[in-house]
C-alpha cells in the first residue's frame, strides 16, 4: 500500500474572504503580490493524524456508551473506552466501548464486546483482524465473543461462538443499539420491550 500523506485542511477554512483585487487597488493604490503564491500545505505526521483520529474516536464512544445505558435503568453496562487507530492508516481506527456476559439460547454463558469502528471492513483471523477494509464514511457496529488465551496473559476472540466469534455486524446505529440492548436484557419483558423498538 502506498504510503498516505496527510495534510491540514483546517487552514483553507479558516481563511478570511477575498478581497477583489481591483477594489483593494483602487482603495491603496498598492498589489499585494502575496496572494499570487499558492497557499502551501500544512502537512500532518502520522502521530498528529492519529492523535486527532483518537480523539474523534473516544468522543464518539462516550457519547455511544451514555445512549446505551440511558434506554433502561435496569439495562446498565460498565464504561470500558478505549480506542486503536490502524497503523498503516492512522486515520482509520476502532472503539471498544462496553463487555459484558450474556446467556446465549442453549443456556451457555458467554463474554463479549460491542465496538465500532470508522469504516467497513470484513473480520478475519487474529493475526490480520481487519480484511477488505471499506474506508468510505459509513462506520461499522460489531460485537464479539471474547475469552482469555491460553496464557491467559491477554483477551481473544472466542472463535467457539458461530465460528468466527462475530455475534453481530452492522452499519445502522439503530440496530447496534438494538442488538446490544438485547444481548443486556436480563428477562424476557425487557427483551420484548427492545424487540419493539
Amino acid at each position: 500500500m502506498a504510503k498516505l500523506r496527510y495534510y491540514d485542511a483546517a487552514d483553507k477554512a479558516a481563511a478570511p474572504p477575498k478581497a477583489k483585487a481591483h477594489t483593494e487597488f483602487l482603495r491603496t493604490g498598492r498589489i499585494d503580490r502575496r496572494r499570487w503564491m499558492p497557499n502551501e500545505r500544512q502537512y500532518l505526521s502520522y502521530a498528529e493524524v492519529a492523535q486527532q483520529t483518537a480523539r474523534k474516536l473516544t468522543t464518539a464512544g462516550e457519547t455511544t456508551h451514555r445512549r446505551i445505558n440511558g434506554f433502561h435503568a435496569s439495562i446498565q453496562f460498565p464504561k470500558m473506552v478505549f480506542h486503536r487507530t490502524l497503523p498503516s492508516s492512522p486515520h482509520l481506527g476502532y472503539c471498544h466501548v462496553t463487555a459484558a456476559k450474556t446467556c446465549l439460547a442453549n443456556g451457555h454463558e458467554i463474554t463479549w464486546s460491542f465496538y465500532f469502528a470508522n469504516f467497513f471492513c470484513e473480520l478475519g483471523n487474529e493475526t490480520h483482524f481487519f480484511d477488505r477494509i471499506q474506508p468510505g464514511y459509513s462506520r461499522m457496529y460489531f460485537a464479539v465473543a471474547i475469552e482469555p488465551d491460553a496464557s491467559e496473559e491477554r483477551i481473544v476472540v472466542n472463535r467457539n461462538v458461530r465460528g468466527n466469534g462475530l455475534i453481530f455486524r452492522t452499519q445502522d446505529p439503530k440496530v447496534a443499539l438494538k442488538n446490544v440492548l438485547m444481548l443486556g436484557a436480563r428477562d424476557e419483558a425487557l427483551r420484548r420491550i427492545v424487540r419493539s423498538l
